[in-house]
């Protein structure tokens, strides 16, 4: 009885150890689940078809915005210019859709395109502050977006394929544009954490000068990232001007805290202070029903956005608590 006793003892403490470990690193999945069951069980429309179709258009719009911004924070820099530079996109797709959607797609997406490569190209060969630098592009983009519709909306009297993309619906309650998203949600986790890209990018955050120093183009890395950065939040702009049937010059204004939050309280799961796609994908779903979920509760806007700067506060302390911890276990080797 000892003997076996002590033999199942090892096996016992890793199967233990490996539960801790997979309830550490997908708790926000599992917070995720009991917050849709306790919603849905006191408000039962939160899961009808409208709502769920609603829900998941968001999330979409809201996942294609941060993509990109999700592999800029993992590296350890900052872009607080995606919310304008998505605003901007909306406003030039609204302005040039008279040409055709497929001229304004190009347009809108070329002028993302090129505000994150300014942006990375500012950080990394003229080697200014990232904060700095973005939140000087979203003035610049949210100002030229003023200008573009004179600070009024543009309409758009044919809201095109993308129109098609968000509101056509898969079983009555899933938006067909869900499936092309998480394809590109998936293709990016892929690179992220399989690829050597995906390495480089988690080691330029805890040490930029040594993977520069073992030949690594961290300059070249750093403009690719803040393009993807800029090219992702244009899309999402072309897909809010298909939604709202309009170019809308201030839309960019809430997605700054909304991005900030879903890309910080996602890297508190899997790679735990690291920004990572599948943590982006579960905290945006999560913020979409804690949303909806107070909405239906009858909860004033404001108790949302305290809820909201909370769970903000505590990414960014995980995060930094995370990168200080990373930081003594080198200096200790």
């Amino acid at each position: 009885m000892t003997m076996t006793i002590s033999e199942n003892t090892p096996m016992t403490s890793r199967s233990s150890n490996r539960l801790a470990r997979l309830t550490t690193d997908l708790w926000l999945v599992l917070a995720l689940v009991m917050l849709t069951a306790i919603v849905g069980s006191i408000k039962p429309q939160l899961l009808e078809g409208g709502s769920l179709a609603a829900l998941l258009k968001t999330f979409s719009i809201m996942v294609t915005m941060v993509l990109g911004l999700t592999w800029v924070i993992a590296a350890g820099k900052i872009d607080v210019s995606f919310m304008q530079i998505a605003a901007l996109s909306n406003m030039i797709c609204a302005a040039t859709v008279g040409y055709g959607w497929g001229w304004a797609i190009v347009a809108a997406l070329s002028v993302g395109l090129l505000a994150g490569l300014v942006n990375g190209w500012l950080v990394a060969v003229m080697r200014l502050p990232a904060l700095i630098v973005t939140i000087s592009m979203a003035g610049i983009c949210a100002s030229a977006a003023s200008a573009l519709g004179k600070g009024t909306v543009i309409r758009i009297a044919d809201p095109g394929p993308i129109s098609w993309l968000l509101n056509t619906l898969l079983w009555d309650a899933v938006p067909f544009v869900f499936v092309p998203v998480l394809l590109v949600a998936a293709l990016a986790w892929y690179v992220q954490e399989r690829l050597t890209l995906g390495r480089y990018i988690y080691a330029m955050a805890q040490n930029e000068a040594a993977v520069r120093a073992v030949g690594v183009p961290v300059t070249r890395l750093t403009i690719l990232l803040f393009g993807l950065s800029g090219l992702s939040a244009s899309m999402a702009g072309v897909m809010l001007a298909a939604s709202l049937s309009s170019g809308q010059p201030m839309i960019g204004g809430p997605y700054l805290i909304n991005g900030l939050t879903v890309v910080l309280l996602g890297g508190m799961m899997v790679r735990v202070g690291k920004p990572n796609i599948l943590g982006t994908l579960t905290a945006t779903m999560f913020i979409g029903v804690l949303f909806s979920g107070a909405a239906l509760l009858g909860l004033p806007d404001y108790q949302r956005q305290i809820i909201q700067g909370l769970l903000l506060v505590l990414g960014l302390a995980v995060a930094t608590i995370a990168a200080r911890h990373h930081r003594s276990r080198r200096q200790e080797h």
